[in-house]
């Protein structure tokens, strides 16, 4: 179990505390590690708190940034067949520097954008953060195993894995 919390904003967001304070409202999901990540213009921030269980080191910590800097994601969950996609990715001529299955799903979006989730097999809830393209990626597993909520108006999306945060 981990802990994810972010916002999107039209605007460039001033009082970033609410993001610090949303993440350790999600201390008991993750206990291991903490990160934050805000985007240059100041309109997304992305939160989350560490479990560590299939890469215990610190390549697993998150917000994880793909290797040429334009992915950022955090993710809660499991995909079960991580190490299959890897295998296949690899094939592609993707290189990975953790065991984690975060990393493997950044390599995923970025080869099959949002058709990578027809081929995730887990429980999962994740916010993944295009810079190029400044779009942000919401999606949890066909079941809802792991929660993900949000809060839209005009001019905001925030989202967590628990309403508290």
């Amino acid at each position: 179990m981990c802990g994810i919390i972010g916002i999107l904003s039209t605007r460039p967001i001033v009082d970033r505390d609410w993001l610090a304070q949303g993440r350790e409202a999600l201390r008991h999901r993750g206990p291991d590690d903490a990160g934050e990540w805000w985007s240059a213009d100041g309109r997304v921030g992305l939160g989350h708190r560490r479990l560590a269980i299939l890469d215990l080191s610190p390549a697993g910590h998150q917000p994880m940034l793909d290797e040429r800097g334009e992915l950022v994601v955090v993710y809660n969950g499991e995909i079960y067949n991580f190490r299959e996609l890897r295998s296949e990715l690899e094939g592609h001529g993707d290189r990975f520097r953790s065991q984690s299955d975060t990393e493997v799903l950044l390599a995923a979006y970025r080869k099959w954008g949002v058709k990578c989730l027809e081929r995730l097999n887990g429980m999962f809830a994740f916010a993944l953060y295009d810079q190029r393209k400044r779009r942000l990626f919401l999606a949890r597993d066909r079941a809802g195993e792991k929660p993900l909520f949000y809060w839209l108006d005009r001019r905001e999306l925030r989202f967590a894995s628990e309403l508290k945060a």
